[in-house]
């Protein structure tokens, strides 16, 4: 087949065309010139037609064969040998494919896992809304029950005010991490103030700590200071002040202290719960996971949506416990970047 369609070529056609005429030519002249070297000029161009096109063809095969091998890519191969070509065109054309196909194997895995995950967070999300709208329609049938007190009523509507701010919140911060996970979020990169950015993270769990007799003490200058987005920050602090709120009892204790250096500004957050279990502390930060010491309305991303911010904003955020009892979160905004 290789010959059939090497013949056929334009440009092999084209390519013997010209060497019949040179030939025709200068034989022609060796001729005029005297018959012996008409001979040796018809002989010599002979020669180095056939193996000129002899050259051409083997280069052909060559390619035949690179194209069947890059066929085979596109059709799923997994090892694929490119050693062979090692002339110059053919070895510069097989390092460019043999990066494209390591280059697309490696988007297709990545494509791959993205996959996964969406079906998984799909999923995990839907388990989610579930659990509070099934909560809600137990409650609304309650609501339609003809004999019901107004004191009964008034709890379930409470109930349902709870349950759809839980689902409220789960979509919003959803939203917020998909526009993180796509990388259409703008972070600022201005001059936060450590105590502007404490501040606003408390204001909205104050009236449920206070509610629980719980005690928040702040220990920092005033004056630390680092490059980041106010807005975002606060979201991510916010979520670490709640989880913690959470997992402390009543009339417990939330401590947050702050300081800065030539490296970076330090943000330590501790509480006097009972503490991270050791078997959550290396998933405490990953999707949708719950700990065991997590209560029945924790959906499991507020502290995934925190790690996201901050890192997104060259920083780190650490978990551990304390060595006297509770939870102790660390979250370093670095001036450099690492």
């Amino acid at each position: 087949m290789i010959k059939v369609s090497f013949f056929r070529n334009p440009e092999i056609k084209k390519g013997f065309l010209i060497f019949i005429v040179l030939s025709v030519v200068s034989t022609s002249i060796g001729f005029l010139y005297d018959k012996s070297v008409g001979f040796f000029v018809l002989c010599l161009c002979f020669v180095f037609t056939l193996v000129h096109f002899a050259l051409t063809y083997l280069r052909y095969r060559k390619i035949a064969e690179f194209t069947r091998e890059v066929d085979r890519v596109l059709h799923g191969a997994e090892s694929i040998n490119f050693g062979s070509y090692s002339e110059g065109e053919l070895a510069i054309l097989e390092s460019e494919i043999s990066k494209l196909t390591i280059r697309l194997r490696e988007q297709a895995e990545a494509l791959k896992k993205d996959k996964t995950f969406l079906a998984d967070s799909i999923a995990d999300i839907s388990h989610q809304i579930r659990t509070p709208l099934t909560s809600i329609n137990i409650l609304v049938s309650q609501l339609l029950k003809p004999k019901l007190s107004d004191e009964h009523r008034i709890e379930i509507a409470k109930e349902l005010e709870l349950m759809l701010m839980r689902i409220d919140w789960l979509i919003t911060a959803l939203l917020k991490m998909s526009k993180i996970d796509a990388e259409v979020v703008r972070f600022q990169r201005k001059t936060v103030s450590v105590a502007e950015l404490v501040r606003r993270a408390i204001e909205p769990i104050a009236i449920p700590m206070e509610l629980k007799e719980q005690q928040i003490d702040v220990f920092m200058e005033g004056n630390e200071t680092f490059i980041g987005d106010l807005s975002w920050s606060v979201e991510a602090i916010g979520n670490i002040l709640k989880n913690c709120m959470e997992h402390t009892p009543k009339g417990g204790r939330i401590v947050i202290k702050a300081c800065e250096n030539a490296i970076f500004t330090e943000i330590e957050i501790t509480d006097n719960g009972p503490g991270i279990d050791r078997e959550d502390l290396p998933h405490l930060f990953e999707r949708f996971y719950k700990g065991k010491n997590s209560g029945e309305h924790s959906m499991g991303i507020g502290l995934a949506l925190a790690r996201m911010i901050i890192v997104s904003q060259n920083g780190t955020i650490k978990a551990q416990n304390n060595h006297d009892g509770g939870a102790k979160f660390t979250v370093r905004f670095y001036k450099g970047v690492v």
